[in-house]
């Protein structure tokens, strides 16, 4: 029943938020139906050779400069969320942090030692955004916000962004990650309508609509990551995996990603050693062989279409609850 009332929360938010907020590729690679706005064609798929990345940590630096400013700091003393439950997420003293996923930090290299016939082998992974086919966050998102363009890349209005979070929750991944104290939420309700900002990886959705590539790919100096329409993409990675006897990540995962991973490693055991590593948690993806969470989406759509009025009627009864204490002695 909580969950419920949760999401129905969330619903009635999307409503109000609605009324007040109102290097370049080959031309081959990068179609007209790439760019923004155009509601044909083929989305772009990325595709990453892991046994090609060295970890130098180019793509990590090329995405920070581009993306790092542009996140907004915190007010000095973020408001407390109610219920206070709910935990303040500021990460504005650690920008320099990355080892994993932050609201600063929208890309960053996963590693660990696999040991295989030939002896023990460092691995690394860029990890961020595996961009959905179809983006459980853009459908669950409570204020419409999470969206997807016909080039395949899901990102964040942080115009209507209200930090509620349900993106995250509904990540396979938990992806996005939360900024307090930042969006219009400070000027709405603080209290009861949100928690700052949710930010991720946008797959340089302004460059793909001018025909270049994202920042971390230009920026690979191994050539180990690349971008193109997604059947290429796909038909690459296969031909890769076959010719190496080895795996693909994304290619089916939550009923398949515009990012693929490649290599010549079996990704379940790259999973059991970030796990024995400590290497999984938060702002750490996993690699575990997640299934399509369009169900959980299917299965909260129909507790709003038979509650649509409960989200109004629970944040109205929880500031109303907040002002009888205030008036009681």
């Amino acid at each position: 029943m909580g969950k419920n009332r949760f999401f129905q929360r969330r619903r009635f938010l999307q409503g109000a938020a609605g009324l007040l907020l109102g290097g370049t590729l080959p031309s081959a690679l990068v179609p007209v139906a790439a760019k923004a706005g155009n509601l044909t064609g083929e989305p772009l798929t990325t595709l990453i050779d892991v046994d090609a990345c060295d970890g130098c940590g180019a793509c990590v630096r090329a995405c920070r400069d581009r993306n790092l400013e542009g996140v907004p700091l915190p007010v000095r003393q973020p408001p407390q969320p109610y219920p206070s439950w709910i935990r303040i997420q500021d990460w504005s003293g650690k920008r320099d942090v990355t080892d994993r996923l932050t609201p600063y930090n929208w890309l960053y290299l996963q590693s660990c030692t696999v040991q295989t016939e030939a002896g023990a082998r460092k691995v690394f992974l860029p990890r961020r955004c595996m961009h959905c086919i179809n983006p459980p966050c853009a459908n669950l998102c409570s204020t419409g916000a999470a969206r997807q363009r016909a080039s395949g890349a899901v990102y964040i209005d942080h115009g209507s962004c209200m930090g509620d979070g349900q993106c995250d929750r509904a990540c396979p991944w938990m992806i996005p990650r939360r900024q307090s104290g930042v969006g219009p939420y400070l000027s709405f309700a603080p209290r009861y309508a949100g928690n700052g900002q949710m930010f991720k990886c946008d797959y340089c959705q302004d460059l793909l609509a001018e025909g270049k590539p994202p920042a971390c790919i230009a920026a690979c100096p191994r050539q180990a990551q690349r971008i193109g329409p997604r059947k290429d993409m796909v038909r690459a990675a296969r031909v890769m995996a076959e010719e190496r006897k080895g795996d693909i990540f994304g290619l089916n995962e939550n009923g398949g990603t515009n990012t693929l991973y490649v290599s010549s490693l079996a990704f379940r055991d790259m999973e059991a050693e970030l796990l024995r590593e400590d290497q999984i948690g938060y702002g750490r993806p996993s690699l575990r062989p997640a299934g399509a969470s369009m169900d959980k989406e299917n299965r909260l759509l129909g507790t709003v279409l038979l509650a649509p009025l409960a989200g109004a009627a629970l944040a109205w009864l929880r500031i109303w609850r907040e002002k009888q204490k205030r008036r009681r002695p």
